[in-house]
């Protein structure tokens, strides 16, 4: 087993609601693994390259998995419509010819939990302990990656957005027992916000998030549409954008997190610390000049400030998901720990905030 020891790196995937991008190839999903396949397979437990390639000779006395090996990662684009088999959590038997289903039934995983983050170095799948940590900051929708540590492969990073791992010859997968609740979140004014929610004048919004992921589960190649007024958006899977005749925006998709072994999101963070021996969380704002700075008291000067990092450490572990106001010469700022930013609420003017162990 692996034993977790995680870092959270924040997303830094904001944009305002007016901001308009052109490239948006750049955050479309590939398609492709993480390392490239050789000619041979290393062992049992992996998917079948050759039932994956359009078909298996050896059918169901293949020592390897006959399921789509994207679906294992948790990112296969083509959901139900796919026409390899598709595990049900993490149960899925050797062997099952092309035209059989090889998913067991019954408990969808063998420990009975309701997901599984897993690493693999080539030779069999291994759970990482403490998986709930990465699970809570997985179901944020700007949280990009997270770092693991203490691992038997050192430290780990894990993009969330494409279920891989950087820079190292690892794969990582999310199993679950198919009961998970997935959310859509587009941003507005560098905020996530979830398909459905009241907006500033406490008026719902025009479609829900369930309705995008039931279109999404049918086809997740194609888009889902609707209209606002007169004007007509559309939503483009493969590219996570919100196109209108005034601009794209980013799109994400996130599971609602579920607790696990009396493990809530705040225990989650909570976990945070407690994991990571002789560390300590500090929090920082990014400067004019793009330095970063602690955040201190600093009783007695000009830039006396009325909290310090322990101070925001403390309301952060309450609800990570929650924010804090605070006064630095004489102005008033709002801490948004979902968007983790800082918000001067006279001038509007924003700063990033950054949380990290030293």
């Amino acid at each position: 087993m692996a034993t977790a020891n995680p870092v959270l790196e924040q997303s830094d995937e904001q944009e305002d609601s007016s901001e308009c991008e052109s490239d948006a190839a750049e955050y479309s999903d590939s398609d492709e693994d993480s390392e490239d396949e050789d000619n041979s397979q290393s062992s049992a437990g992996e998917p079948c390259k050759y039932y994956n390639s359009g078909g298996c000779r050896d059918g169901q006395r293949c020592r390897y998995l006959h399921v789509c090996k994207y679906a294992l990662k948790g990112n296969c684009r083509y959901g139900s419509s796919c026409k390899l088999n598709h595990p049900r959590g993490g149960r899925v038997s050797s062997g099952a010819g092309s035209r059989a289903r090889s998913v067991s039934p019954g408990p969808n995983l063998t420990d009975g939990r309701l997901y599984q983050w897993q690493l693999n170095a080539g030779n069999s799948w291994e759970d990482i302990n403490n998986d709930h940590i990465i699970e809570a900051q997985y179901s944020l929708p700007h949280t990009k990656s997270i770092k693991i540590y203490n691992t038997p492969y050192g430290a780990v990073s894990i993009d969330f957005k494409r279920l891989r791992v950087y820079g190292k010859n690892l794969r990582v997968r999310r199993l679950d027992d198919g009961n998970t609740e997935w959310v859509w979140y587009c941003t507005l004014r560098r905020k996530w916000i979830k398909y459905g929610d009241k907006d500033s004048k406490g008026k719902l919004g025009p479609i829900k998030s369930a309705d995008i992921e039931k279109k999404y589960q049918s086809n997740p190649t194609s888009s889902f549409t609707f209209n606002i007024g007169a004007e007509t958006f559309e939503i483009k899977f493969r590219e996570m954008r919100q196109v209108g005749q005034k601009g794209k925006r980013r799109v994400n998709r996130r599971p609602v997190y579920r607790q696990q072994q009396a493990a809530g999101v705040q225990g989650a963070t909570s976990s945070l610390h407690s994991l990571s021996v002789g560390t300590k969380p500090q929090w920082l704002f990014e400067g004019d000049r793009g330095a970063w700075h602690v955040f201190k008291t600093r009783k007695g000067t000009s830039s006396e400030c009325s909290v310090s990092s322990d101070d925001i450490e403390r309301k952060y572990q309450q609800n990570p998901n929650d924010s804090m106001s605070f006064k630095c010469k004489g102005n008033t700022y709002k801490l948004d720990f979902t968007v983790m930013t800082q918000t001067n609420l006279k001038t509007k003017n924003t700063r990033r905030i950054k949380r990290e162990l030293v």
